[in-house]
Protein backbone atom coordinates (compact mmCIF):
# COMPACT_ATOMS: atom_id res chain seq x y z
CA UNK A 1 0.00 0.00 0.00
CA UNK A 2 1.65 3.69 -1.02
CA UNK A 3 1.73 6.38 1.32
CA UNK A 4 -1.32 8.04 -0.99
CA UNK A 5 -3.28 5.13 -1.16
CA UNK A 6 -3.02 5.28 2.71
CA UNK A 7 -3.95 8.78 3.38
CA UNK A 8 -6.89 9.00 0.80
CA UNK A 9 -7.82 5.77 3.57
CA UNK A 10 -7.71 7.59 6.58
CA UNK A 11 -9.59 10.84 4.84
CA UNK A 12 -12.22 8.58 4.03
CA UNK A 13 -12.69 7.12 7.27
CA UNK A 14 -12.66 10.08 8.89
CA UNK A 15 -15.39 11.47 6.43
CA UNK A 16 -17.24 8.47 7.12
CA UNK A 17 -17.68 9.30 10.85
CA UNK A 18 -19.34 12.56 9.94
CA UNK A 19 -22.87 13.25 10.40
CA UNK A 20 -24.56 13.65 6.79
CA UNK A 21 -25.30 17.27 7.74
CA UNK A 22 -21.78 17.91 7.60
CA UNK A 23 -21.17 16.78 4.15
CA UNK A 24 -21.91 19.84 2.17
CA UNK A 25 -19.05 21.98 5.06
CA UNK A 26 -16.42 19.53 4.27
CA UNK A 27 -16.67 19.44 0.24
CA UNK A 28 -16.60 22.85 -0.08
CA UNK A 29 -13.45 22.77 2.41
CA UNK A 30 -11.94 20.20 -0.02
CA UNK A 31 -13.17 22.04 -2.76
CA UNK A 32 -11.49 25.84 -1.72
CA UNK A 33 -8.61 24.10 -0.22
CA UNK A 34 -7.96 22.04 -4.33
CA UNK A 35 -8.57 25.26 -5.52
CA UNK A 36 -5.82 27.50 -3.00
CA UNK A 37 -3.08 25.03 -3.88
CA UNK A 38 -3.33 24.29 -7.49
CA UNK A 39 -1.44 25.36 -9.91
CA UNK A 40 -2.55 27.82 -12.76
CA UNK A 41 -1.89 26.76 -15.90
CA UNK A 42 1.22 28.12 -17.44
CA UNK A 43 -0.34 30.42 -20.75
CA UNK A 44 -2.75 31.89 -17.40
CA UNK A 45 0.30 32.07 -15.23
CA UNK A 46 2.32 34.28 -18.03
CA UNK A 47 -0.47 35.55 -18.93
CA UNK A 48 -1.31 37.23 -15.23
CA UNK A 49 2.55 38.08 -15.26
CA UNK A 50 2.41 40.19 -18.49
CA UNK A 51 -0.59 41.91 -17.52
CA UNK A 52 1.10 43.16 -14.24
CA UNK A 53 4.10 44.12 -15.85
CA UNK A 54 2.24 46.36 -18.42
CA UNK A 55 0.61 47.55 -15.07
CA UNK A 56 4.21 48.77 -14.08
CA UNK A 57 3.69 46.18 -10.75
CA UNK A 58 7.43 45.09 -10.70
CA UNK A 59 10.02 45.46 -8.56
CA UNK A 60 13.65 46.39 -9.54
CA UNK A 61 15.88 43.44 -10.44
CA UNK A 62 18.68 44.45 -7.73
CA UNK A 63 16.28 43.72 -5.14
CA UNK A 64 14.93 40.41 -6.48
CA UNK A 65 16.84 38.31 -3.88
CA UNK A 66 16.58 40.97 -0.95
CA UNK A 67 15.96 38.62 1.54
CA UNK A 68 17.32 35.73 0.85
CA UNK A 69 20.24 34.48 2.01
CA UNK A 70 22.38 31.54 0.12
CA UNK A 71 25.06 30.36 2.66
Amino acid sequence: MTESTLYREQVLAEIDTLPDENLPFVLQWVHTLRESIALKPAAASLLQDWIEARQGLTSPIETLWDGIDAD
